[in-house]
């Protein structure tokens, strides 16, 4: 396998998986639609797997590097690689492929081609973004990302979906903008749009505060942090019960890679400037979104708060600038991607039977639906990071990194254990426990065969990384050593 092109096989395979749905999935051909998107998926699953098993976790280097000239006028370049980083998420983004594409398997009755070909394309989309290693097709596939995402909201989403899906498309595009004015000044500077180039460039304190700016307006509104984050909560309410899973559990990743590849490494004396600042949005994320999330009545609308809370850790655990606070940081956001996304998987398994999101319209789900209770509170009790489970080691690292850093802010960090489990237990309470509330919840039925296997695959990854978390650690270790060594050199001309 060592010989294969892995990173453009992880790439093309799902995007040529979703032509080949488009094309051969008639709309009075679901069966064929069906089974040629899950094909599609676990191909694209499989080729990303020789990533993991062939990886040397003692070098900080790129690895699996790819390199074919594209544009050379402008020294743009088809240049792929992965390091400790990038690589676990391109893994886990093939993964949550694979389970929206089971998910919307009976769901999904109109246009089932087209939805499924939108995942496809949009996954190998995305495992562009982390294998990139030029700016310009880092940005080709970062602003291409939105086009199948903002599709699956604005047709499959619902009644307000089309003004979800424009709020989400101009959010991002606006912070895009001046994302590429900083690429195109990066390219100037240097004669070059190779990134690990960037990260050599000697630059002014006051070029890296406007770059560091730039990158900031782009990244945090894909985390995203407050008080950018008003598109999140009609995005997701709006979007199917897929688009809800990629969107917490792969795309909020973007703007945390973007701080990772681009923003510490290319600015890191503005980054140390700006510190205080990121990490005054990120405890006001953790804190008062979770404060908001207390008081929602739509359960979507809920987890969607929780995962703004959830990825406030994130940066705080970055700009703390220590190896437990990144590793941390780097295992909430994988962390996050089995438990938000199964959050969201189990709000959507009751919809399709109730067709209501409003935890008003439940209660005493457990008498007719035990199995599906038992592993959705199996989920909570992670979104409140259980030990044992993967919340808890991620938010315990970063939570640590921040007692060592500054007390007070180790002290406000720790309220999301209070406030996660207020807001997720809360609604599972009210949902899942007490007398059947009303015929609607009397006439419900368990999980079918397909439920149960998707819910059991997230239960593994969440139960898992709680368990041994090693497996995910020893890869990154000497990433993000190296990321961190980088920015504590200064680069000022």
């Amino acid at each position: 396998m060592s010989g294969l092109p892995l990173l453009s096989l992880a790439i093309w395979v799902p995007v040529f998986s979703g032509f080949v749905v488009l094309f051969a999935g008639a709309e009075r051909n679901f069966p064929i639609a069906r089974t040629l998107s899950i094909l599609g998926a676990l191909a694209g699953l499989l080729v990303t797997l020789p990533l993991y098993t062939g990886f040397d976790t003692t070098t900080p280097t790129m690895q699996f590097v790819e390199f074919l000239p594209w544009i050379q006028r402008f020294d743009i370049n088809y240049h792929l690689g992965v390091d400790g980083i990038s690589m676990l998420f391109v893994i886990l983004n093939s993964f949550i492929t694979v389970i929206v594409v089971l998910a919307g398997w009976k769901v999904i009755q109109s246009q089932v081609a087209q939805y499924n070909a939108c995942f496809l394309i949009m996954s190998g989309l995305l495992n562009g973004i982390f294998t990139a290693l030029d700016g310009m097709l880092f940005y080709v596939f970062f602003e291409a990302s939105l086009i199948p995402l903002y599709l699956i909201i604005g047709v499959w989403g619902g009644p307000r979906r089309v003004y979800a899906a424009f709020k989400f498309f101009l959010f991002t595009l606006t912070g895009s903008l001046l994302f590429l004015v900083s690429l195109i000044y990066l390219y100037i500077d240097s004669g070059s749009f190779a990134i690990l180039d960037w990260h050599q460039m000697p630059l002014s304190l006051e070029a890296q505060q406007w770059i560091f700016l730039a990158f900031l307006a782009a990244f945090a509104v894909k985390v995203p942090m407050w008080p950018v984050h008003t598109w999140l909560p009609d995005a997701h309410v709006e979007a199917p019960t897929g688009g809800s899973i990629v969107l917490a559990a792969i795309a909020l990743k973007l703007g945390a890679y973007g701080f990772v590849r681009f923003s510490l490494p290319i600015a890191p004396d503005a980054a140390h400037a700006f510190s205080g600042l990121i990490l005054g949005l990120s405890l006001i994320a953790v804190v008062y979104i979770g404060f908001v999330a207390l008081v929602q009545e739509d359960m979507k609308k809920l987890v969607a708060y929780s995962s703004i809370a959830h990825m406030g850790f994130v940066t705080l655990g970055f700009f703390i600038f220590s190896p437990l606070g990144m590793e941390g940081a780097l295992v909430q956001m994988i962390s996050h991607g089995f438990v938000a996304g199964a959050m969201f998987y189990c709000i959507g398994v009751m919809y399709d039977r109730v067709h209501s999101r409003l935890i008003a319209d439940y209660g005493g789900v457990v008498n007719t639906m035990p199995k599906f209770a038992a592993f959705f509170m199996l989920f909570a009790m992670a979104n409140a990071g259980l030990p044992a489970t993967s919340g808890f080691v991620g938010e315990f690292m970063v939570i640590m990194a921040s007692v060592k850093f500054n007390l007070w802010i180790g002290f406000i960090a720790a309220s999301t254990l209070i406030l996660g489990a207020a807001y997720t237990l809360w609604m599972y309470k009210r949902v899942i426990f007490g007398a059947v509330g009303n015929h609607h919840v009397a006439k419900l039925s368990d999980i079918t065969a397909r439920e149960f296997l998707v819910l059991t695959l997230l239960a593994v990854g969440a139960l898992g990384l709680g368990l041994y978390p090693q497996p995910i650690t020893e890869v990154m270790h000497s990433s993000v050593d190296e990321l961190l060594r980088h920015i504590s050199i200064s680069k000022i001309q």
